[in-house]
């Protein structure tokens, strides 16, 4: 079903708008797909965000400056969410040996397994996108990449 249908709107006032609004509502769908997922695992996408970018640089811990930076949404309290995962054991944090002003950040054996769990969620993403093929998504990847500045 084409955007115009789902908002129910005829036209456009143009091209870029008619983008801006199908990105908004499309993103809204997946984030509410992706929330009803994480939501069985007891997680946010920011939290499950930061398990993935802790994973990624394994062995290594990062501070929570270091993880803000990585973060999709920029505008998250990284300490806060680093601090509810503490909670639930999927994360350590240690004041850093060389400067006692940064705390580092680490996954534990804990958020490697929920991560592994949710690995599964990820072939749901599949099943999102399942309406363009792989070729399709790659194309749309590299337009969206034009974007990001």
């Amino acid at each position: 079903m084409s955007i115009q249908e789902k908002l129910n709107q005829r036209t456009f006032k143009n091209s870029y708008q008619k983008l801006a609004l199908n990105l908004i509502y499309t993103s809204g769908n997946l984030q509410s797909f992706l929330k009803t997922g994480f939501k069985r695992e007891n997680l946010t996408i920011q939290q499950y965000n930061i398990l993935r970018i802790l994973r990624g640089c394994l062995p290594n811990p990062l501070s929570t400056l270091q993880i803000r930076e990585r973060m999709m949404d920029k505008m998250s309290d990284t300490s806060r969410i680093v601090d509810r995962l503490v909670l639930k054991e999927l994360v350590t944090k240690n004041i850093n040996n060389t400067d006692n002003r940064l705390v580092d950040v680490a996954i534990t054996d804990k958020g490697l397994e929920k991560l592994e769990l949710l690995d599964n969620t990820e072939d749901h993403i599949a099943e999102f996108f399942s309406a363009v093929s792989p070729e399709e998504a790659e194309l749309i990847s590299a337009m969206l990449d034009k974007l990001h500045k």
